[in-house]
């Protein structure tokens, strides 16, 4: 027996993500999707985890391209990542139109306001349940200073920082998670 969808969905909701746009570029074509399932596997060797729709165009295109990038997106990105999160119309103009973009080492698009960007070189991609989990290698990371954008019970958020934890003999570490 399993939880039903709607309590894990409950659940899951209650849950912070960060909002990353994965994207894609080569012999399938360029394509990118809003993403806010993804997370680190491993630093030796450097590793990521995306989990995409089984049947959407971005798993289809990021397995036939064979590479991908991982953009986290800066708390002022809401509108990119509403942009990506659409589903793509015939009749709507191409979501790259008017974004700023690089290209990583593998030649993937790089959203020049991505705080963070992961590019990827897709080693593994496993089916579970609706979605696709693919696993990419890191080849190139870089980081910036923004805070990333969130998103959690439906909403867009931001991270808000705290004071810097102080050191382990310091009488203000004391746990107040209780």
């Amino acid at each position: 027996m399993t939880a039903s969808r709607e309590a894990f969905l409950g659940a899951m909701r209650r849950v912070a993500h960060s909002v990353a746009v994965v994207t894609t570029d080569g012999p399938a074509g360029r394509h990118g999707a809003t993403v806010s399932s993804f997370c680190s596997v491993s630093a030796d060797p450097p590793t990521v985890l995306v989990c995409l729709r089984r049947d959407s165009r971005i798993a289809r295109t990021v397995r036939g391209n064979g590479a991908f990038c991982v953009n986290v997106l800066s708390d002022s990105a809401r509108a990119l990542a509403e942009r990506f999160a659409r589903p793509p119309r015939a009749d709507a103009p191409d979501r790259f139109d008017g974004v700023p973009l690089a290209a990583d080492v593998a030649g993937q698009p790089v959203l020049a306001d991505a705080v963070s960007a992961l590019s990827c070189r897709l080693a593994d991609a496993v089916d579970s349940g609706s979605h696709l989990v693919v696993f990419g290698i890191v080849l190139e990371a870089s980081a910036g200073e923004a805070p990333p954008l969130t998103y959690h019970a439906g909403r867009y958020g931001s991270v808000v920082a705290r004071t810097p934890p102080s050191s382990p003999g310091d009488p203000s570490s004391a746990d107040h998670s209780r």
